[in-house]
């Protein structure tokens, strides 16, 4: 569906040029929601707009569909824009106009009959269930409201793919939840390709099917998103992963030497993570028996990442050190992965 290939941006300021974007190749599968996240300055907003050309790329390749887009005329260009939508962070709705008018507008600059305008709006005001703000002006909106008038205008002119970037940055965490829980009604019902650029990762583990991770300009990595959140392999990554769990907290728990986290004698701290397989299993319980091991629990829990459950539990095992390690192959042989964040004095 889409396909970039060496993609590179530069922008040349009053002191230097800026790499933007360096040497980026993706393939979004049609019909997906594709995430790419990074950090601020990482490159993923430009790397988004030259999905669509709003930024030439310098070098490389910008497929639609089997068509380079680089290589299109500007009336080309124009056509083939149009089977793509966007949304943006500000929503950019025009304050002039009513909900019905901003919904409308992409499709009076095509030409549409009035009578195929008007079908269209109310079919996209059912759909972001808004019809009775359709005299409103955005000024009247809340914010969620705004974003589901921009999703809405986006849609307009029955695009293939919707494109956003930093769409739900600027609202709260339950209006955040509304706007992704319509963007997979989208992609569902639509059958639309979605691509979204985010610095958050929850958003990315909601509703993502594959993601790519930026840094400093380049994709350092991508993958589905199940086999990124529970195998990580850059620094970058994992520091995403840690704002959604409570990875980053033990860190802090045993940088402070916490009392939580403070370990006696014959006792290891240690992190476990459940794969889809096993999290319904009594490992915990089974291992206890089996070898001798007292388990406390620091944290523990399940999240369902794209419809596969995931545990993580960070507990303090108690025992000999034989013990413990044969517990901790158990764990390994059935698919669990094992870290050792802090290991007491053991007495033989």
């Amino acid at each position: 569906m889409i396909r970039l290939e060496h993609v590179s941006k530069t922008f040349q300021t009053k002191t230097k040029e800026v790499h933007a974007v360096k040497d980026v190749s993706l393939e979004i599968e049609q019909g997906e929601i594709f995430g790419i996240i990074g950090f601020s300055g990482a490159g993923k907003s430009t790397l988004v707009r030259c999905i669509n050309l709003l930024e030439r790329p310098e070098s490389g390749a910008v497929y639609l569909e089997d068509k380079n887009l680089l290589d299109c005329s500007k009336s080309e260009l124009r056509v083939e824009r149009q089977k793509m939508g966007m949304i943006f962070q500000n929503f950019n709705l025009m304050r002039s106009r009513t909900v019905y008018d901003n919904i409308a507008l992409p499709l009076k600059h095509l030409k549409w009959p009035k009578e195929a305008i008007e079908k269209r709006v109310n079919e996209l005001l059912d759909l972001i269930d808004l019809q009775e703000r359709r005299d409103s002006y955005p000024s009247q909106l809340s914010g969620g409201q705004k974003q589901r008038v921009a999703i809405a205008r986006a849609l307009a002119n029955e695009p293939k793919v919707l494109l956003c970037d930093e769409a739900t940055s600027a609202l709260d965490p339950q209006t955040t939840q509304t706007i992704l829980d319509l963007i997979k009604e989208v992609n569902k019902k639509l059958g639309l390709t979605v691509v979204i650029i985010t610095h958050e990762m929850a958003v990315v583990k909601e509703v993502c099917d594959h993601v790519a991770v930026m840094e400093d300009g380049r994709v350092v990595e991508q993958g589905d998103i199940v086999s990124v959140f529970t195998n990580p392999q850059q620094e970058v990554t994992k520091n995403f992963i840690n704002t959604t769990n409570n990875s980053r907290k033990i860190d802090e728990l045993i940088a402070n030497n916490h009392a939580l986290v403070q370990l006696k004698e014959n006792q290891m701290l240690v992190h476990l993570q459940y794969q889809s397989a096993n999290t319904s299993d009594p490992v915990i319980s089974t291992v206890s028996r089996k070898y001798n091991v007292d388990i406390n629990l620091v944290f523990a829990n399940v999240e369902i990442v794209h419809d596969c459950p995931i545990g993580q539990i960070e507990a303090i095992f108690t025992g000999t050190d034989a013990d413990i390690k044969s517990a901790l192959q158990f764990f390994r042989d059935g698919g669990v992965k094992v870290e050792v964040m802090k290991r007491g004095k053991f007495i033989s």
